[in-house]
């Protein structure tokens, strides 16, 4: 009687062809290093911490995006109730203090963003220690007071001796830590590894380790001081990824290089740096032994511009991916500014256009969130044009993930009438897929009711996804489509 009144559902239905969602990358990069996006200055009342967040959240949604790279530790900081390192000053105006009422931005982002549909991934800096944009002091249980010794002074910036183990531990401790305690769904490293360099009286300055590469040398080490440096990265990187596959192997761990690999690679490319012999990254490398799911190379020139030709970068990373990982190019988005560059919006679409192109590339990042929220150049009107439809994140099958189990969908006829879904096993799940015949895309991270509205010429499919974002047959609902009130 009571799967009568309710329209207990899956017992006769079979199931069919899901209609076609489109698969795209579809990120934004939210900086808090010097308040770049988030929040707008520190000290601000939680209140507007979280209306801020609430109107990037919102903002992503509302283009069609599906994922969010937030910034959460951006010099030995963070901005999350850390078991290691001491809340940010961007956050609170005083390293160290924490946030009124317990409250945890990186949870509320969490929290947030699922409900929306969207993929939070966290961006961390490895190696950092301080930015000059910190007005106020260091809290003593920041790094650079408790262990001042693997801390070096490098133009105005502190910065983490990559080569010394106790750093390596310390932001694998803190990775680690993240991806134990949070539901996020990725890990996100950008270019900074050692430090871009700075240069005294026209004269290159270089970074100081003078003491931990002696040690190394009497212990026996016979690398070249720069092939020790790559070396004490690549270990670090490799140590990151098995890390992450140990404990959650679905989050998703993602490096955003410098996009040029070397200058003179490809033969018609040019660079005022090298990143392989300044910044010790070898980017190839780690792409090509799949030591990330994806890799986000930092393409921010224009397509016209030959000498860092755009089309040319993309093609070359692509034809470089033999572990087919994701390949989502990062894109200078905020050159739409027009006191910073003045980027026609058509310039970045144009951009997404060539990499839908393109074999082996399924998405991109935007630098970053303020580009959108501004609408600099028209920039946010044109991305809603070019992503139209909504997009799921593209699957990534070689991580190896529970199924969730055979999906259950509930009617519940009474007015307004809702579709209730579960699985036996909810944790496996990264998403509920819903659709209608109308085009409404709906996306729910937990077991949940769905509102909808009885309509004879519409049908509701719903999926399960799982962790690694393979999708299950389409169930189906007759006779209903999707309420654009959602959940």
């Amino acid at each position: 009687m009571l799967a009568a009144m309710l329209g207990l559902l899956p017992s006769n239905l079979q199931p069919v062809t899901q209609p076609t969602i489109e698969r795209e990358f579809r990120a934004v990069w939210v900086a808090t290093v010097d308040n770049i996006d988030y929040p707008s200055k520190p000290g601000l009342p939680v209140s507007q911490m979280k209306s801020e967040m609430l109107a990037i959240l919102n903002k992503c949604k509302s283009l069609n995006l599906n994922a969010v790279i937030f910034q959460v530790r951006p010099s030995a900081d963070a901005l999350y109730a850390s078991k290691y390192e001491p809340w940010s000053w961007y956050l609170t105006a005083s390293q160290g203090k924490a946030p009124e009422g317990g409250f945890d931005p990186l949870t509320f982002a969490v929290e947030e963003s699922h409900k929306r549909g969207l993929e939070l991934h966290v961006w961390c800096n490895p190696y950092r220690a301080n930015h000059p944009a910190q007005k106020g002091p260091l809290h003593s249980s920041h790094l650079a007071n408790t262990n001042p010794s693997i801390v070096k002074k490098y133009g105005t910036y502190l910065w983490m001796d990559p080569s010394e183990k106790a750093v390596q531990d310390r932001s694998f401790d803190v990775f680690m830590d993240l991806v134990s305690r949070y539901d996020i769904d990725g890990i996100h490293i950008d270019d900074y590894f050692y430090p871009y360099p700075v240069t005294e009286n026209n004269v290159k300055v270089d970074f100081p380790d003078s003491e931990s590469y002696a040690r190394y040398q009497k212990a026996g080490g016979k690398m070249s001081r720069s092939d020790w440096r790559r070396n004490s990265v690549d270990v670090f990187i490799k140590r990151v990824h098995d890390g992450i596959k140990a404990r959650k192997p679905w989050v998703n761990f993602g490096i955003s290089p410098f996009g040029i690999y070397r200058p003179g690679v490809p033969e018609t490319i040019k660079a005022g740096i090298d990143q392989y012999d300044e910044l010790y990254a070898d980017a190839l490398k780690w792409y090509q032994e799949g030591w990330c799911d994806y890799f986000t190379p930092q393409l921010y020139w224009p397509i016209a511009q030959t000498p860092q030709s755009f089309p040319v970068l993309l093609d070359w990373w692509a034809s470089m991916n033999r572990k087919n990982v994701h390949l989502w190019p990062g894109q200078f988005t905020s050159r739409t500014d027009p006191k910073g560059g003045n980027w026609k919006a058509t310039e970045v679409t144009d951009q997404i256009n060539l990499v839908r192109k393109q074999k082996g590339s399924t998405g991109t990042v935007h630098f970053s969130m303020k580009a959108l929220m501004n609408n600099w150049n028209g920039i946010s009107d044109e991305l809603k044009r070019s992503y139209a439809k909504p997009a799921l994140v593209p699957a990534s099958p070689w991580n190896k993930v529970p199924a969730p189990g055979k999906l259950s969908l509930i009617m519940d006829k009474k007015m307004p009438p809702g579709l209730h879904v579960s699985v036996p096993k909810p944790d496996a799940v990264q998403w509920f897929v819903f659709q209608d015949t109308k085009g409404i895309v709906i996306n729910m991270r937990e077991s949940t009711t769905v509102q909808t509205v009885r309509d004879a010429n519409s049908t509701i499919f719903v999926s399960v996804m799982d962790r690694s974002g393979k999708l299950s047959p389409a169930e189906t609902v007759k006779g209903y489509r999707l309420s654009q009130a959602g959940s």
